[in-house]
């Protein structure tokens, strides 16, 4: 049965660049409890309760952030947290996983997720992975994890699905026509008005068998550390492995890598309320505001101010007049923007990166 082979692989080596200047790089997104007073890298490992026992998880990281990720998930065994030690993007860390779950069984089947996404419904996200698991099996293919979209999002990239496949399963699938990196805004309308367009979640199902034959058909490089990591003896023979091959590595990501170019790729419908958490305007829809629409964490007093959101770190925020914004205060660091503009702050950032003081704020 396939559960008995089934592994989850958690990426969480992100900066969480989107959360400054609460998020650091001593403390990226993942590790921010502002939802249900829990890391989400926390929540990510509770929700696969199970599914999967602690010793069939593993969680990709950077080698920084080990010890962090240690504290955010005390029962996934300490070999099970591995620190990446040069930071090659997400198609690096899949390899990476692929051949460290080689490693322990050669017949698994894989879950890649992440570290800093919430699902609402916990037990549809595991249905839809034990269905997910169940056809990458039987149809030797790599599935990935579709989310029905609401809204003309332009932050997601976009999965094109064909028909509706025949199966079994609680879970809907479907063949992939394109995947399409992220819109303008007339694009994403358009999208959202053709109904045959699901955001890219970034999850993705295969059997390691799949995916090395993959790696070594379009990355050679990605697959010889796979193969590498395989043959290791044990974790610390495996670190050593990575730090020799890691530097050598072309910086791309799963999606221009391999998910672009197999042709075997099928999309489950994921309908268990996902929400990618991915800037400051998202956090208010699971927060709690009070009759003017404010969320507040923190000290806050206010005249005439709705919709805003307030994060105020061991300080008083005062607001007159003010509508839609988002006010961060945190690490020494006020941002003030327009909700609607939050996505912004990466580029921001870029700025910051350029004073002479800046390793202060980051």
């Amino acid at each position: 049965m396939q559960e008995m082979n089934g592994y989850a692989v958690i990426m969480a080596g992100g900066n969480g660049e989107r959360f400054w200047p609460l998020s650091t790089q001593a403390k990226p997104k993942q590790f921010l409890s502002i939802i249900g007073g829990k890391a989400l890298l926390t929540l990510a490992v509770e929700r696969l309760q199970g599914l999967f026992p602690p010793e069939r998880i593993l969680i990709i990281t950077a080698a920084r952030l080990v010890p962090a990720t240690r504290e955010a998930a005390p029962d996934i065994p300490a070999e099970n947290i591995i620190g990446e030690p040069y930071k090659r993007d997400t198609a690096a860390a899949v390899a990476c996983a692929c051949g460290l779950v080689r490693r322990q069984n050669p017949d698994a089947v894989v879950c890649i997720l992440t570290a800093d996404q919430l699902m609402e419904d916990a037990a549809l996200f595991r249905q839809t992975l034990r269905d997910s698991m169940s056809v990458a099996v039987a149809r030797d293919g790599i599935v990935t994890i579709g989310i029905t979209p609401t809204y003309p999002a332009t932050g997601f990239g976009y999965i094109q699905v064909g028909d509706p496949l025949p199966s079994e399963t609680e879970t809907r699938f479907h063949a992939v026509k394109r995947f399409v990196e992220k819109p303008d805004a007339e694009k994403a309308a358009a999208y959202l008005k053709g109904g045959d367009y699901y955001w890219n979640a970034g999850m993705f199902i295969w059997k390691t068998s799949v995916m090395q034959r993959a790696l070594e058909t379009f990355t050679p490089e990605l697959a010889k550390l796979s193969d590498e990591l395989a043959a290791a003896r044990d974790i610390p023979a495996a670190l050593a492995v990575m730090d020799r091959l890691y530097p050598g590595l072309t910086r791309i990501s799963i999606d221009y890598a391999i998910m672009e170019r197999v042709e075997n790729i099928l999309v489950a419908s994921g309908c268990f309320g996902w929400d990618d958490v991915g800037s400051w305007s998202s956090i208010s829809d699971h927060l709690p505001n009070d009759e003017q629409k404010n969320v507040v964490i923190g000290e806050c007093e206010s005249i005439d101010s709705t919709d805003n959101l307030v994060i105020s770190n061991n300080r008083l925020t005062a607001l007159i007049g003010c509508s839609g914004l988002a006010v961060i205060q945190a690490n020494g660091v006020t941002l003030i923007c327009p909700k609607a503009r939050a996505q912004q702050v990466k580029e921001l950032l870029r700025k910051v990166e350029t004073r002479p003081d800046a390793a202060a704020y980051l």
